[in-house]
């Protein structure tokens, strides 16, 4: 078998054309393939979103299909050996490895982690439900809540669905405050925006100022007008003294949305005591400063705020989303052209009537640390707890699913040391990486350029409304399986119909079931119609694309079988394989609001009530000492690409950054080697100093540490980096939205004397 798998051995030349699947740029490649084999991959100019652009990622897409220790036949671990085995024989290994616990100790006793590449298949986005349905456990895990939950949750709590996430209008603004993102460099996340560096030129093109607040001057800061250090983890502060000055100088204006808040008068009475005075030290930034940003947005024709991982994975993560919205509402620049503003993703209902049962959370509870569920899900930090400690319900089998809790999870030591007490584990996964290498079967899913792709997660936070399909470019061997199928299989073991069950009748069973919901649904563009006659009119397609044309069918711009004839399908996707553009973001409140009051809940009680914490930090004495902040790598997204040579050449870019201040205090030298330890555990890393981190803080990059033994990842081994998350203390999260504290981490360095090593080239 050849061991490059991009290949099907057709000779002749083509041209094919995709949207790239390993970010939230979802930029358009053109991939050139001669004689079966692609020979160039560059940006599609005519791509309805991205227009050529692409970033180094991108360009070797095909690379991870070649990689030759991807895993393309399942594994079975057979001792300490691993055995490559049929599919049949992996999945009578799972049957004989799940359905035994479940069956003695219950649906909980088998817990699941999902990873964020979930996100970016097709996969992913249709076929988990149907596993987590079959397998009613409670303790389901995901990267969400070392990530974005807190967003989820604040967007929840303010217009009542957690999936109704304004998006900065990036086109059209006039200003642009950037807090704790390094879009230049991330490609955008929670904000669909390819080519963020050429948006950002051209919104300051058309005279307009973006201000970056961060604690390190990163390259996003220096494509900014304006750049301001913050301290870690402190930016609701910073947002709060923002708030007070725009009521105490009569700054707020909701324009448009003044028949839409309630809670107005709660917010004003709150944001007294934060004043740009009182906030001013424990920030960092001085209360003049603050009282200007307020000034600037509030005067500015649009603004709009954006922030990320360093407002997301922080202490106040749920107070500081809610803020950047809140903000959004006072200036009245919420769901208005240049502010923030609601995508309609095609795949999605029309807006309805406004109102609804509102965001809940707390439907369940973890048992060993009682805490809540949020949006479906546990908080991963207590997932070592689950495995470790003993009585009713105790994980003891996991289920990871294109995910590397052991790099990415907080206290990843422990959880390391958890993971390898389990009595069974099963991943899906292309890797024997450092969480599969626990597993008893690894279940490879088929190469990218096999998969078709659809974003469903990412156009419903596009900075425009597009939607694109791509069929797969080349087929897949026969004796490979699907990712959807891998799936469906799982779902029916541990639903108890066997690792024999027929997946084609499950897949029936689910598309009617969906056309069964939306026939007897009032509100649906199809109330009311045959579903026998649905279903035929979907029968030339299986699988994933069957339920895509479906929900393309009966979403907002579709064709709705036959009632909108211009409208959308998959059929329409196919024969535009650039992307079709929907147009610009358009205004939708109140019809997206899902609130009960069918209004913006501008001051949700659960973020009333968590106040008080962020109060205490202001009568408390600032510590003093070092705190950890992460940053991410234009040519790595957590751990991916790391095992592809050319995204890994060049100078070591796991390094600890160090301010030349505080390098000179600690003794550091540029290239050295340096202690870092927090309450959970210590890493040494080799030492950066650039002037471009703040005093006090110093830096690791996420998604390293690939020096564990068991794994097979040849050149990742070979530049192994530090696994950060080491560091990260799994008893300190977000209490509403349970994720992690991942910036802002107390820290102590201390120099490892010796020679100092070259910087790592490949």
């Amino acid at each position: 078998m050849n061991s490059d798998h991009a290949f099907d051995g057709v000779p002749g030349s083509r041209v094919a054309y995709r949207t790239c699947p390993l970010c939230e740029a979802t930029c358009g490649l053109e991939i050139t393939v001669e004689n079966g084999r692609v020979t160039f991959i560059r940006g599609d100019r005519e791509d309805v979103l991205s227009q050529g652009y692409v970033c180094p990622k991108g360009k070797v897409l095909h690379k991870l299909d070649s990689d030759p220790d991807r895993l393309r036949r399942p594994l079975v671990r057979r001792g300490d050996s691993w055995e490559e085995v049929s599919w049949d024989d992996a999945f009578a290994e799972v049957e004989r490895g799940l359905v035994p616990i479940l069956e003695s100790q219950g649906r909980d006793a088998v817990a699941v982690h999902l990873g964020n590449p979930n996100a970016h298949t097709i996969a992913g986005g249709l076929y988990v439900r149907p596993l987590l349905q079959m397998l009613r456990s409670k303790n389901i895990f995901s990267s969400s809540t070392v990530d974005q939950m807190p967003k989820q949750v604040s967007s929840g709590l303010l217009f009542g669905s957690a999936a109704c996430v304004p998006i900065p209008d990036l086109d059209h603004t006039d200003y642009l405050l950037i807090l704790g993102a390094n879009p230049c460099v991330s490609n955008g996340s929670l904000c669909t925006a390819p080519n963020f560096p050429g948006r950002m030129r051209a919104l300051r093109a058309r005279g307009g100022k973006i201000l970056v607040v961060d604690p390190s001057r990163t390259r996003t800061a220096q494509e900014a007008d304006e750049h301001l250090y913050v301290r870690p983890g402190t930016d609701a502060l910073f947002l709060l003294g923002v708030v007070h000055t725009l009521f105490e100088e009569g700054l707020v204006s909701l324009g448009h949305l003044a028949d839409h808040v309630t809670g107005l008068d709660a917010m004003q009475h709150l944001a007294r005591t934060f004043s740009p005075e009182a906030v001013a030290e424990a920030c960092g930034i001085d209360a003049q400063t603050v009282r200007r940003i307020a000034r600037e947005l509030s005067a500015a024709p649009s603004a709009a705020v954006y922030g990320r991982i360093g407002t997301c994975a922080v202490a106040f993560g749920t107070i500081t989303s809610w803020l950047i919205d809140v903000i959004h509402v006072l200036t009245g620049n919420l769901d208005r052209q240049g502010g923030a503003m609601f995508p309609e993703p095609a795949h999605v209902r029309g807006r309805t009537r406004p109102g609804g049962k509102g965001f809940i959370s707390g439907r369940w509870h973890s048992r060993v640390k009682h805490l809540p569920e949020v949006c479906g899900e546990l908080p991963v930090a207590t997932l070592a707890d689950e495995i470790e400690t003993p009585g009713q319900g105790q994980v003891r089998a996991l289920i990871t699913v294109a995910s590397n809790p052991i790099l990415t999870a907080p206290n990843s030591r422990r959880l390391d040391r958890a993971l390898a007490s389990l009595d069974f584990m099963v991943g899906i996964d292309p890797y024997l990486n450092e969480t599969t290498r626990h597993a008893k079967v690894i279940l490879p899913p088929e190469p990218r350029l096999t998969q078709s792709q659809y974003d469903f997660s990412f156009y419903g936070l596009s900075v425009r409304n597009v939607a694109n399909y791509s069929p797969p470019v080349f087929k897949r061997e026969e004796d490979q399986s699907a990712e959807w199928q891998i799936l469906m299989r799982l779902a029916l073991v541990v639903g108890g119909q066997g690792s024999g069950a027929d997946i084609a009748s499950f897949d029936d069973l689910i598309i009617s079931q969906a056309i069964s919901r939306s026939v007897e649904d009032k509100k649906s563009s199809v109330a009311g119609r045959d579903p026998s006659a649905l279903l035929s009119a979907l029968s030339k397609r299986r699988g994933p694309e069957r339920m895509l044309d479906w929900l393309l069918r009966t979403g907002m711009h579709g064709e709705a079988f036959g009632s909108n004839p211009e409208g959308l399908s998959l059929d329409s996707l196919e024969a535009n394989p650039h992307g079709i553009d929907l147009g610009p973001l358009r205004p939708g409140i109140p019809h997206v609001l899902r609130t009960p009051s069918a209004k913006i809940e501008l001051a949700p009680k659960p973020i009333m009530d968590d106040l008080s914490r962020l109060l205490a930090t202001l009568q408390t004495p600032q510590k003093k000492g070092l705190v950890l902040v992460g940053r991410r790598h234009l040519r790595s997204c957590n751990s991916w690409g790391h095992n592809i040579g050319i995204l890994v050449q060049g100078e070591r870019r796991c390094t600890l950054q160090v301010h030349p201040e505080d390098a000179g205090k600690l003794g550091l030298v540029e290239g050295g080697l340096a202690k870092v330890s927090s309450r959970v555990g210590a890493v040494k890393a080799y030492v950066e100093i650039t002037d471009r981190i703040m005093p006090g803080v110093v830096s690791l990059p996420y998604g390293w540490g690939h020096d564990v033994p068991g794994i097979s990842l040849s050149i990742a081994a070979a530049h192994p980096g530090v696994n950060s998350n080491i560091l990260t203390d799994d008893d300190q999260m977000d209490p509403l939205s349970g994720t992690s504290v991942l910036n802002g981490i107390p820290v102590t360095v201390e120099r490892i004397a010796g020679r100092s090593l070259p910087q790592e080239r490949v």
